[in-house]
């Protein structure tokens, strides 16, 4: 599945899962995980198109696309 998100996502490794967890903090409980960080990274597109998908089904608010502006 390809998407094209537009959402701030936390790619951070877990020793404690012994995975890399990718989080999408603007969509409560939007994670997933990999062995590696494109594994994750991919897994969460996954994920951000079905809470979508599902938020819509359920009538719910799906929050605005944000991400943090970086100046060099």
């Amino acid at each position: 599945m390809s998407t094209n998100p537009r959402y701030e996502i936390i790619l951070s490794w877990s020793d404690a899962d012994q995975a890399f967890i990718a989080e999408v903090p603007k969509l409560p409980g939007c994670a997933a995980d990999g062995l590696s960080y494109r594994e994750a990274l991919d897994a969460v597109e996954v994920v951000i198109a079905q809470w979508i998908e599902t938020a819509k089904e359920l009538g719910r608010l799906i929050p605005k696309p944000w991400g943090r502006l970086i100046f060099a």
